[in-house]
């Protein structure tokens, strides 16, 4: 199974062992960030920093000025934490060191574009905005999404590209000082706090004969047992339990269609600005409600329009299954495994994990994440590829 490390471009620059040290863990492949959000990440064998801070959301190399002339969602360059073409000086560093690299580009997830346009912002039934959150359905959002996806993906010395957050993000977010756990809220409820009432989506269940209004009541009355304690019962069943399968049928097929069309205009834009033979993969989940960076999809619609999904397995490899149902000649089926042991990963179980995951139709690997995983781990994930090897051979 081809293995693929994702990397900053941070990890590499400066560091005169870190392409090869990544080469040599049994990866074929690189998956650089080329856009990506604010972080804290650590660099545990950096000569020159332990952390680094980018500050907000960014592209890793220098954005296209005409391209963005005279337009109010542009995208932001970094600062200190990626100066000039960072994503450029990491790729030929990688590329020297055997390995093919492609683009990992963040779009629907942008806290400072949130901060300074609230108005593109995902809003919940209760009128709270959700910053981090650009709302997917707003014309002027979906045309700054898919010219970033175009100059982010399709960058120099790139064989291919991985989009993550290519649809909805909600309610969870990893953010500083979170205290957002106190109730458990559950699919059902984090679907109901991650329905947007921004005009577009107002206007959205207008099309579909709603009322607005009435709506974000309902969705209201439909959390006030989850503010109890009552916590539902995951899947799809419980939202439609707690507020009434039309109204439920009637969110998600907005939400649906915002979403799959976005996802079908942006690979077709990335696929024409790029190379034949040029890979695009989605990060994505197997149930279209879902939410966050994994977006939710039709299987079988995204197989027929991407190349791939790169599918989160940290929890077990039963996503795949879904998209192996679907799965053509060529498709790529990506098992993702987080190898970071202080972040929850398990580089360990590495051999049987991805062993389990071939076994529900994954064709290659993804690891998270080369550079701030620990000597430990990356033994680990180096022994186990090795592993993986032996038995292929």
């Amino acid at each position: 199974m081809r293995a693929s490390a994702f990397v900053y471009p941070w990890d590499v620059n400066g560091d005169p062992g870190a392409a090869a040290r990544i080469a040599g863990l049994g990866v074929r492949q690189a998956t650089l960030a080329s856009a990506y959000h604010s972080t804290r990440a650590l660099t545990p064998r950096h000569p020159r920093h332990r952390i680094v801070t980018a500050l907000h959301a960014a592209v890793l190399y220098p954005p296209d000025a005409g391209r963005w002339q005279g337009r109010r969602l542009r995208p932001y360059a970094a600062g200190d934490w990626a100066p000039g073409d960072a994503y450029g000086e990491a790729t030929e560093a990688l590329a020297e060191a055997g390995l093919d690299v492609h683009t990992w580009v963040v779009l629907a997830h942008n806290s400072r574009m949130g901060e300074e346009f609230p108005d593109t912002s995902v809003v919940n039934a209760y009128g709270d905005r959700y910053p981090w959150a650009p709302c997917i359905a707003q014309p002027e959002t979906r045309a700054y999404l898919t010219d970033l996806a175009v100059e982010a993906a399709v960058r120099p010395g790139a064989a291919g590209t991985e989009l993550e957050s290519l649809g909805w993000y909600g309610l969870p977010h990893l953010h500083a000082h979170d205290k957002t756990s106190g109730v458990a809220l559950g699919d059902a409820g984090t679907y109901l706090m991650s329905l947007c009432f921004c005009p577009s989506c107002r206007d959205g269940y207008t099309q579909l004969g709603l009322d607005a209004d009435q709506l974000a009541s309902a969705v209201r009355r439909a959390l006030e047992p989850v503010w109890r304690g009552e916590t539902p019962a995951g899947g799809w069943e419980a939202v439609e339990k707690l507020l009434g399968g039309d109204l439920a049928t009637a969110t998600r097929a907005w939400r649906d269609s915002a979403a799959r069309s976005l996802q079908t205009d942006v690979v077709a834009a990335v696929r024409a600005a790029a190379p034949g033979g040029f890979r695009i993969l989605l990060h994505a989940d197997p149930d279209s409600y879902h939410v966050g960076a994994n977006a939710g999809v039709d299987p079988r619609h995204i197989l027929a329009v991407a190349d791939g999904v790169v599918v989160p397995c940290g929890g077990g490899s039963g996503l795949l299954t879904p998209f192996a149902a679907h799965a053509a000649e060529g498709n790529v089926l990506a098992a993702n495994f987080p190898v970071v042991a202080g972040m929850g990963g398990s580089p360990g179980t590495l051999y049987e994990d991805a062993t389990q995951a071939a076994g529900r139709g994954a064709t290659e690997l993804r690891l998270y994440h080369a550079g701030l995983a620990s000597e430990e781990d990356l033994t680990l994930v180096e022994q186990a590829l090795a592993r993986l090897d032996r038995r292929r051979g």
